[in-house]
């Protein structure tokens, strides 16, 4: 039996964060804090399922804060931090990187500084249970060649994007604060995401509302880069199952094995809509754009690690949770209407 646990999850109105979130208030006893600042893409709709729930606490609060963020732990008492709060979109990054450097670095420094100084106010059990989950990307690795091996834990860091940068940033200050402090922490790297409540600027989401709204579909180059997919829902096990059995100072990859040309993953969408019947605009072709600056051309990850020592491994197959998927945002127009004509276009002066 699992004593019942605070859990702080950073970024729990996100798109991982808050299916992390549904995950664990509606499988297990514990209590969770979700501290989000609600950016663009924060999404207090994906919560609507939990959120009365006498174990969930919201905070709407920026991580930069460090002020608010003393508070919180001084108020809730965390037995875990799962820090999910990140700006995460690559080609925003290079129209924009303040505001990735601000929240993937400053704001992963500040959380540290802050669990750091509560853990160490801790003694005894609470203090030796106590664990900081720090959830980061693929990216970091760079990219690798069409013959190459998939990245491991021991990869060596090579960083494309401002995006990509800040996360790696973010990764070495979490492993400085466990060699320098002793703070228990956990890293996993994850490959792409898909599933419900994904904002629409990210490939899959983004397609269907294309497909939806009769809109040409944009790839980049010729869609020859290749990325893993993992259900988020896979993703989340995995995470609390790190929390359950991972080592302190180690990193983890979390993949499917499962690799995808982008053209090739947008053609298969296309075909689960002609499947399911369902009609499709003559303007919803796919079109084929100039390549954006320094874009990674294959990320695949080897996930033995996390499979051998934690006995996890993903278990969706990528086309039922695809068609899943579909079937979900098609059951739920109305939020990737809000979603984009609320969010995406006013904020960002961009057409979905």
């Amino acid at each position: 039996m699992i004593n019942k646990k605070n859990i702080l999850i950073t970024g729990g109105a996100g798109f991982i964060g808050s299916a992390l979130v549904r995950n664990i208030i509606q499988k297990t006893e514990h209590s969770v804090i979700n501290v989000d600042k609600l950016s663009y893409s924060g999404n207090l709709q994906s919560l609507e399922s939990i959120e009365e729930s006498k174990n969930y606490t919201f905070e709407q609060v920026d991580i930069c804060d460090e002020k608010e963020l003393h508070r919180i732990f001084k108020e809730n008492q965390p037995d875990i931090v799962m820090h999910l709060a990140a700006e995460s979109h690559v080609d925003r990054s290079i129209d924009g990187p303040s505001d990735f450097i601000q929240t993937n670095i400053v704001g992963t420094f500040n959380l540290l500084e802050q669990s750091k100084n509560y853990w160490q106010s801790l003694e005894g059990d609470k203090k030796g249970n106590f664990r900081f989950l720090h959830v980061s990307t693929d990216e970091v690795y760079g990219d690798l060649a069409v013959t190459s091996n998939s990245f491991s834990e021991d990869s060596t860091y090579s960083p494309s994007s401002p995006y990509s940068a800040s996360k790696a940033s973010s990764d070495h200050l979490v492993r400085a604060w466990y060699r320098t402090y002793d703070l228990p922490v956990l890293i996993t790297n994850c490959s792409n995401n898909y599933g419900p409540y994904q904002f629409p600027e990210k490939l899959i989401p983004k397609m269907i509302s294309k497909i939806l709204n009769n809109k040409k579909m944009p790839i980049y180059a010729k869609g020859q880069n290749s990325r893993e997919w993992i259900h988020v829902r896979d993703h989340c096990e995995a995470l609390f199952m790190l929390y359950l059995k991972g080592k302190s100072g180690e990193s983890y990859n979390v993949g499917s094995g499962i690799n995808y040309k982008n053209i090739d993953l947008v053609k298969y969408i296309i075909k689960i809509f002609k499947q399911k019947k369902i009609k499709i605009g003559n303007k919803a072709k796919i079109i084929f754009v100039k390549d954006r600056p320094g874009h990674d051309f294959r990320y695949a990850l080897n996930s033995r690690k996390i499979f051998k020592k934690i006995k996890w491994k993903s278990r969706t197959n990528v086309k039922k949770g695809l068609s899943e998927t579909i079937d979900w945002y098609l059951n739920n127009k109305k939020f990737l209407n809000k979603i984009s004509k609320k969010n995406y276009e006013k904020r960002l002066g961009l057409k979905l």
